[in-house]
């Protein structure tokens, strides 16, 4: 059973169609990239499949369960999410840590497999050797990369991801890919992420998810082009 289906989806802004004709499954062990152009409205699907938006037409349906039979935990990483000020008192390591104390842990002690976790993660963005600074002293592309660490070490089953390495450099990138194949591979986790690095992720990812304009109608409206797989 998948843990996320996306059948026929449509949506508009007021009158404007912008998706229509979305139709692909996520499973337990996917690693899914969706690509299109500028404009192709790849964050408004993200957040129809999160239920931040209301699709015009089809429907999302969200698994209650994993493949282990516990409620299924999303991770959602949008575009640029980190804004941290200067005056924010809290070190790269211990904001990230903070991403292990769910589901009631607030006042347990951090394990090993906490703490591999955790590093894993750090090492996964290219911020472990920044691990003490202060995270107001950070610019904002760091910023955005523990926010992405953090949200990696909560052990979601899913995780759904907007451009996530924009800012970082090739090595990290590829490290952090290497990070999300993994899980998906060893520990049946799922994957979807808007990217520009289609070149970059076809080692890497399961299926490839393209939208393109749809002919015959207003410029902002997009269809599924493919879903293909790549492994």
């Amino acid at each position: 059973m998948p843990y996320i289906s996306i059948k026929d989806l449509a949506f508009k802004y007021g009158s404007e169609t912008v998706l229509t004709h979305i139709s692909f499954d996520i499973h337990p062990g996917d690693f899914v990239i969706l690509t299109g152009e500028n404009g192709a409205a790849k964050s408004t699907l993200l957040r129809n499949i999160l239920g931040l938006l209301k699709p015009t037409n089809g429907h999302v349906t969200i698994s209650k369960l994993n493949n282990q039979q516990q409620p299924l935990t999303i991770g959602y990483v949008p575009q640029q999410v980190a804004s941290f000020n200067v005056g924010f008192p809290s070190t790269v390591y211990e904001l990230v840590q903070s991403g292990r104390y769910q589901n009631g842990r607030w006042f347990k002690r951090l394990n090993q497999e906490d703490k591999e976790h955790i590093k894993s993660a750090l090492l996964a963005v290219g911020m472990w050797d920044m691990r003490h600074k202060k995270i107001g002293d950070l610019s904002g592309g760091q910023k955005q990369r523990i926010s992405i660490a953090r949200t990696f070490v909560t052990d979601a089953d899913v995780y759904i991801l907007d451009e996530p390495t924009t800012g970082m450099d090739k090595a990290s990138r590829e490290a952090f890919y290497q990070l999300l194949k993994h899980s998906c591979t060893h520990h049946a986790k799922a994957v979807l992420m808007v990217t520009h690095d289609y070149n970059d992720l076809q080692q890497y990812a399961t299926r490839h998810v393209a939208l393109t304009r749809k002919e015959g109608t207003p410029w902002r409206c997009f269809s599924m082009d493919s879903c293909k797989e790549l492994s």
